[in-house]
Formats: structure tokens, sequence, C-alpha cells
């Protein structure tokens, strides 16, 4: 198994990764902002993806959107291909995409959206914090994203201020070794509220 940043080499899989994604989507039950090959591709294009490959065989992917002027950068569209999951694969991709994202842009926040349990607790890992909406970025077209997203209802509701999602974010500037431990019993409590609000959403 290897984990490398991705290039226009890499186009092939661009299909096979969007597939993967939407029915992990459906698996779940969650709303998830849908991607087309061609954005993907330029993923690939930019640097700006890693991919894991066994052989020459799809395992993972994620990649790396700008925003704000470059002060922000997500780490978006972690998968891992059902038939390699539960071997940790998701938490090396996660911190190989991280590390991309460190190099490429220095100083950057680092922030994610997302309503899955066990990308929180990797987030925990690498030393994210839960925040509010609002501190993420204000770019329209972060938010145009989530149009896709059968929960978009929530989002336009509440003015952006909150969704099924929860929003991290890793700030360079504020980190600290204390920081970045897991603190088990904040996620803990994460972990329920998110599935409260899942069953809620869910019994509708």
């Amino acid at each position: 198994m290897k984990i490398i940043v991705a290039n226009t080499s890499h186009f092939k899989y661009a299909q096979v990764i969007c597939d993967t994604i939407a029915d992990s989507a459906t698996v779940r039950g969650t709303g998830i902002a849908k991607r087309t090959p061609e954005y993907i591709q330029k993923k690939l294009e930019n640097g700006n993806a890693v991919i894991a490959l066994d052989g020459e065989t799809f395992a993972g992917f994620c990649y790396i959107e700008i925003w704000g002027h470059e002060k922000y950068v997500a780490n978006s569209g972690l998968i891992v291909h059902p038939n390699y999951r539960g071997k940790g694969l998701a938490k090396s991709i996660k911190q190989k995409v991280f590390e991309l994202s460190q190099e490429k842009f220095p100083g950057a926040k680092i922030f994610g959206i997302t309503t899955g349990l066990p990308v929180m607790k990797i987030n925990y890992e690498l030393g994210y914090k839960p925040v509010t909406f609002s501190e993420l970025t204000d770019d329209p077209e972060f938010w145009k994203g989530c149009q896709t997203c059968k929960n978009f209802d929530v989002l336009t509701r509440t003015d952006q201020k909150m969704c099924l999602c929860t929003g991290m974010l890793y700030d360079p500037a504020t980190q600290t070794t204390k920081d970045k431990k897991l603190n088990g019993k904040a996620f803990k409590r994460l972990k329920s509220i998110k599935e409260q609000l899942f069953l809620k959403k869910n019994k509708k």
C-alpha cells in the first residue's frame, strides 16, 4: 500500500473516487456534497490531493480546497474503498493530506465539516478543535458546495450558523503540545450530541 501526492497520471481513478464517495454517503444515510470527475481531476492536476493505491487498485483518497486567498484550506472528500476499511487507512490518508496542506500553504488555517465520527476523532488527534461555522471561511463559494447535500435546508434555515455537520479547525498560530493531544471527554460529548442530532433528523 502506498499513499502519495496525486497527479495527472491518476485521472483514470476520478470516476471510482466519485462513485465511492457517493456510495458511502448512501450507506451511512448522511448528506454529502457531490463531486464530479472533472472536479476531482482538477485537484489531481494541481497536486492538491493524495491517493492510496494497492498496486494499481484504488484504496483511498482526500483532497485540498483553498479559500479566502489561501488563508484557509480544507481537507475534503476523505474516502476509503470498502475493501480497505477497518485497517487504519483513513487516518494515514488524513495525516498525509494534512502534511501536504501545511507544506503547500504554511500558516493557513485548516478546517473541515463532517458528520462522520471516525473523521472527527482523527481530526482531534491532529489538533483540530470543534468550532462554530462563523470561525470557518466566509467564502460563499465554499458554502455553495453544500447545495447538493440533502441537509442543505438545515444550513439555509440557520443562516449558515449550524447544520448536522460539525465544523473543526486547526489554527497553526495557536497550537501547543497540549492542544495536539486527544481530549477523550470532549470527543465523547461531541459524539453523543451528533448521534442525537442525526436520530432527530431521521425521525422527521
